[in-house]
């Protein structure tokens, strides 16, 4: 649906000229080559609606929109964008930071290249550690989670227990237990491989002895036939046997929280997962950041708003100024 007033079309900029002279499908090409095809579709993802943003008909399109006109108009440009994103559509900072970020990774390509001579440098939203909530459901309902999962017996209930155990008990993010292929599971050293977010080889996790088994459980039922170590199990032909899809698997934990009566996502198990972590370390007296290990987050400062909100501080703080 078109905007109804829209920053940026192409009837405001004359392409028929552009400042520069530029392949668009090279610059996506390079734009797009070497990285893991989780991020390929993640920057496909935010280029299209980039793209439906500035109304313009297709990729290449909207790549001159962007870079043809020089550093004042593809700032200006980015610059509504982001407005667009924080304050007509209200999405969270977290998501307008990434969606900015496929555009100053464009431009840097484009720089790259020889296209242009100049890089979009439009800041990010601000990000309130205090405001992000990492503490997911909370241990007590996973335990009541697990209860619940562990009724069924039938195939999909041993494969969504399957799922849930990997999300939990590894901490894994939802593509990362979707693009599982059997092959990266080796059940005799309790490992799986894991194509982690950003990255492009993947990594080697030990699993626990009873994630390990509940997962042995459903490759036994799975058999043994190369490919998805995650498939669909619906009635329906055209899409029975075929990869889980990333929606399938939000909406089967989704559902599991109903029948609990709670409110639950995929990555709120990775949240509870690693708040979990940290909590576990300092009671054993280990130095939280070994939790960095575990959560495979990239950045020390990502983890440090989990401990934060473990410990409290400010609560604590608040008891004893009331006290």
């Amino acid at each position: 649906m078109p905007l109804s007033n829209p920053p940026a079309t192409l009837r405001q900029f004359d392409l028929s000229e552009p400042s520069v002279s530029i392949s668009t499908k090279e610059l996506l090409d390079a734009f797009l080559s070497g990285k893991s095809p989780k991020t390929i579709e993640a920057y496909r993802r935010d280029l299209e609606d980039f793209r439906a943003f500035t109304q313009s008909d297709n990729l290449p399109q909207t790549i001159l929109l962007f870079i043809a006109q020089g550093l004042h108009q593809a700032n200006h440009l980015a610059l509504r964008y982001k407005t667009h994103l924080a304050e007509e559509r209200k999405l969270q900072p977290t998501t307008v930071n990434r969606k900015l970020a496929a555009l100053r990774s464009l431009s840097d390509m484009a720089y790259t290249l020889g296209m242009i001579n100049w890089k979009v440098r439009v800041k990010n939203q601000k990000v309130s550690s205090a405001s992000r909530d990492t503490r997911g459901p909370g241990n007590s309902a996973v335990q009541g989670l697990k209860e619940e999962i562990a009724k069924r017996s039938d195939p999909k209930g041993v494969r969504d227990r399957a799922l849930f155990h990997l999300l939990y008990d590894l901490a894994l993010r939802r593509a990362e237990v979707v693009f599982l292929d059997l092959a990266d599971v080796d059940l005799s050293a309790g490992t799986l491989r894991v194509l982690g977010k950003g990255r492009l080889q993947k990594e080697v996790l030990t699993m626990p002895t009873t994630t390990r088994k509940i997962l042995a459980n459903w490759i036994a039922m799975r058999g043994s036939e190369p490919g998805p170590l995650f498939v669909n199990l619906h009635h329906d032909p055209g899409i029975r046997g075929k990869r889980l899809s990333p929606t399938s698997l939000y909406r089967i934990i989704r559902e599991l929280g109903e029948r609990t009566g709670q409110k639950v996502r995929p990555h709120g198990l990775r949240h509870t997962s690693i708040s979990e972590a940290v909590r576990k370390a300092q009671a054993v007296g280990l130095d939280v950041t070994k939790v960095l290990q575990f959560s495979r987050h990239k950045d020390l400062k990502t983890l440090q708003v989990y401990i934060d909100q473990v410990e409290n501080a400010q609560g604590k703080i608040a008891e004893l100024v009331a006290g």
